[in-house]
């Protein structure tokens, strides 16, 4: 099985183990989800070249420390013309509730990706800065929108992403 496959499995458990914990969390408050569950579309821009890469996206989000902590951790694969690219993400986010329907938050954290073909196959670990809107038109079901910065301290890499979908709280 190829490495980049281990990282795919290593994500996968994060997410799981992530579900876990926020499932055996206590809820302060009834309205406040234990877990959001999102799932959209991603693009991503080098900011070396113009080719971009877009795919799909996949995270849960959980609030270990109501009003101050949010922990997302995503997995996303990405394609062009000549690689794919599967990388996965752990954000530390500082929430504000705006309105009731409306939710900013603001984030850091690392990010790895692994090149699954193409000429610049290889792993590459980033820092990642974030932005989050979520709306929720209803309580249980919203939509997102997520652009994000990274850098990759050892090659000094830089790109600029976004994704955008749908939101699922759980309570």
């Amino acid at each position: 099985m190829g490495q980049g496959w281990h990282h795919a499995g290593a994500v996968a458990a994060g997410i799981f183990l992530a579900l876990a914990v926020a499932g055996a969390a206590a809820a302060k408050d009834d309205d406040d989800h234990k877990f959001v569950l999102e799932f959209g579309t991603a693009g991503e821009w080098p900011l070396t070249n113009v080719a971009g890469n877009f795919g799909g996206t996949a995270a849960v989000e959980f609030t270990p420390i109501e009003n101050w902590l949010e922990i997302e951790i995503g997995l996303t694969s990405l394609n062009t013309t000549g690689h794919s690219e599967l990388s996965g993400d752990l954000l530390f986010k500082k929430p504000f509730q705006i309105t009731p329907s409306f939710e900013f938050m603001i984030g850091a954290g690392p990010s790895f990706s692994q090149t699954l073909n193409g000429p610049d196959q290889g792993t590459a670990v980033s820092a990642e800065f974030a932005l989050d809107f979520m709306f929720w038109p209803t309580r249980d079901v919203g939509w997102y929108f997520e652009p994000t910065y990274s850098i990759n301290p050892r090659t000094g890499e830089r790109s600029a992403a976004f994704s955008i979908g749908l939101l699922f709280g759980f309570h």
